[in-house]
C-alpha cells in the first residue's frame, strides 16, 4: 500500500517524459507522501515506448504497461486506476502544462475531506494565435457544458485529477468513452452520485518545445457530439 498512486499516461510523450517524471518526484519528495507510478503507453507511433520502457525500468516504485493498439487517454488513466494500489489515485498530463506543483494542493484536498480534487486551468495568455484560439474554444466548451448538463465545476475537461480510490473506482464502469471526453463524462458522473469534487486553481502555461495531440477544431466537433450522446443518456437515467 502506498498514499499515491499516479498514472502517466503516455502518447508521444518520450521527450519530456523522463525529465517531467524527476520534477514530479521532487514535488513528492518535499511531502511525506508515499507513492508509485503507473506508466503506460497507449501505442505511441513516435517511439515514445523505449523512453516509457526506460523510466520504469529505472525506479523500483513504477509498474509499465504497453498498449498494442491505441485505447484513448480516458481508457489508459482508467485502466491505470484500476491497477492503483494507493488510498489516493491521480493523473496530470505529463507534459506538465499544469506543472505538478499542484499535486500537494491536490493531496490537501482530500486530506480534507473532498472524494476527488482537479485543476480549475487558469491560461497564461500571449499574444499568439494558437493560444488564444485554445482560450476561446475551452472556455465556450466549459459553458456549453454547465449549460446542457447543469454540473457545478468550472472545468470538467481538465487532465489533472486525483481521488479517493474507494470513491472513484465504483464509477468507473460506467463511463462510456475511452477519448477525450472521459475527462467531463467521469465528473459528472461524480455529480450524479454524488462525490465532492473540489477544484483548485492552476496556471496553464503551453509549452513551445513540444507538438500538442491535440487538434482544438476537430476535437471540439467531437467533443460536441459525444456531448450530445451523453445529455440523452445523462438525463434518462437520472
Amino acid at each position: 500500500m502506498v498514499d499515491l498512486s499516479l498514472v502517466i499516461a503516455c502518447y508521444n510523450d518520450g521527450a519530456h517524459l523522463e525529465d517531467s517524471l524527476q520534477q514530479i518526484e521532487r514535488t513528492l519528495a518535499a511531502t511525506h507522501y508515499t507513492y508509485q507510478f503507473i506508466l503506460i503507453d497507449d501505442a505511441s507511433p513516435d517511439g515514445s515506448v523505449q523512453a516509457v520502457k526506460q523510466s520504469a525500468e529505472a525506479r523500483d516504485n513504477a509498474q509499465m504497461v504497453l498498449h498494442e493498439q491505441n485505447v484513448g487517454r480516458g481508457g489508459t488513466v482508467a485502466e491505470g486506476f484500476r491497477l492503483a494500489t494507493g488510498n489516493y489515485v491521480g493523473f496530470l498530463d505529463i507534459d506538465l502544462e499544469v506543472h505538478c506543483r499542484y499535486i500537494p494542493a491536490m493531496l490537501q484536498a482530500l486530506e480534507d475531506g473532498c472524494d476527488g480534487a482537479t485543476a480549475y486551468r487558469h491560461y497564461e495568455i500571449r499574444w499568439n494565435l494558437d493560444t488564444f484560439f485554445r482560450f476561446v474554444l475551452s472556455n465556450s466548451y466549459r459553458a456549453l457544458v454547465k449549460s446542457m448538463l447543469g454540473l457545478p465545476y468550472q472545468d470538467t475537461e481538465t487532465g489533472y485529477k486525483f481521488f479517493r480510490r474507494e470513491r472513484i473506482l465504483p464509477l468507473l464502469d460506467e463511463a462510456q468513452s475511452n477519448g477525450w471526453f472521459w475527462d467531463t463524462e467521469l465528473m459528472a458522473l461524480c455529480h450524479k452520485h454524488g462525490l465532492n469534487v473540489c477544484e483548485v486553481p492552476a496556471l496553464f502555461i503551453r509549452r513551445w518545445d513540444k507538438a500538442s495531440t491535440v487538434k482544438p477544431l476537430r476535437d471540439s466537433v467531437a467533443y460536441f457530439r459525444e456531448l450530445l450522446r451523453f445529455r440523452k443518456r445523462f438525463f434518462q437515467e437520472r
